[in-house]
């Protein structure tokens, strides 16, 4: 108890000194003046969010304004998406962003761009620029405040392993380290292979707005990648595989496909396709095979007629319908 108190007592003083000495910033100029421009998505990844706007987590190439003699770089950011616009947004994509000349790592993607400058995001093509091009904000004042409050941390541990390092050496044992204390995981191997899948309760199912999206995004933390070999999914249940050994053109992201276009298109396979009495659906998302661009969707419906599927591409759009009783 006197080691914690002591202990306590001494961190919490001098975090408050670190704070207090941290925290105060110069007075800020003019806001500087936003510039817009065109930017390459080298990546991106939602990090989560229950309401319409997701934070989506952005690595981009910008390429300045010609004016601004600077060459193209790469910048980090984190932006608020609606659910509804987010398929807009893929990997190797050009998007309109504003930028300030003055500080590169202010970026802002422009999510309603004029008509001209959307144009012209359809339109260009952007090289990656290398990572060693990446800029981030420089600011002194909160890297002083950080390294204070790790000092602080360490002044506190110092002082008190001095002032009990009688009670605190002394207690110390063999038994801290058992024999058979499992060692720690192994980093040789930097492949792997993972499935998972999560089962959708309650009486709405997947085909709810949103639902997919959400879905996804919460098995896209388990497996810590977006980037994903296989997807199904079924009324009340998703799952994703994948291999890290597979290269780029063998995989797809997570985040990229068109989650809000998948239930029309079961509406439509469910309807259209002769199967007239629909017991089941199933989605499955593939790599593109051939000279394909972008993920296959095949959506399979089954009932008492046989089974029907639909094909379609990453954009939603249908391009092979296969009813009952044709062949393939």
């Amino acid at each position: 108890m006197p080691v914690f108190a002591a202990g306590g007592g001494v961190l919490a003083l001098l975090i408050l000194f670190a704070v207090l000495g941290g925290k105060r910033r110069p007075a800020g100029g003019e806001p500087p003046v936003g510039r817009l421009a065109l930017a390459r998505i080298e990546d991106l990844r939602a990090t989560g969010g229950e309401s319409a706007d997701v934070p989506v987590k952005f690595r981009l190439t910008v390429a300045p304004d010609p004016e601004d003699a600077r060459p193209a770089y790469r910048v980090k950011i984190t932006q608020h998406i609606n659910l509804v616009d987010l398929p807009a947004y893929r990997p190797r994509g050009i998007a309109v962003v504003e930028y300030c000349p003055d500080k590169p790592w202010d970026v802002r993607i422009v999510t309603r761009p004029t008509p001209e400058w959307a144009r012209r995001a359809e339109e260009a093509e952007i090289d990656s620029a290398p990572d060693s091009t990446l800029v981030s904000n420089p600011d002194v004042d909160e890297g002083s405040w950080c390294l204070l409050v790790l000092l602080a941390f360490l002044a506190g541990a110092v002082l008190v392993v001095l002032l009990f390092r009688g009670p605190l050496f002394t207690a110390v044992n063999d038994e801290d380290t058992p024999p058979d204390s499992p060692s720690t995981s192994s980093s040789s191997s930097t492949s792997r292979t993972f499935t998972t899948s999560t089962t959708v309760s309650g009486p709405s199912s997947l085909l709810t707005f949103g639902r997919m999206r959400a879905t996804a995004m919460e098995l896209e933390s388990r497996v810590d990648t977006a980037y994903v070999t296989e997807v199904t999914i079924e009324d009340h249940r998703m799952a994703v595989s994948g291999d890290s050994t597979r290269p780029p053109t063998e995989t797809f992201h997570l985040q990229s496909l068109p989650y809000e276009l998948l239930p029309a298109l079961v509406r439509e396979a469910r309807t259209t396709l002769g199967v007239r009495t629909p017991e089941t659906w199933r989605i499955d998302i593939t790599p593109p095979s051939g000279d394909g661009v972008g993920p296959r969707v095949r959506i399979t419906v089954t009932g008492p007629e046989g089974t029907a599927h639909l094909d379609a591409d990453a954009t939603g759009r249908v391009v092979e319908r296969r009813g009952v009783g044709e062949a393939g």
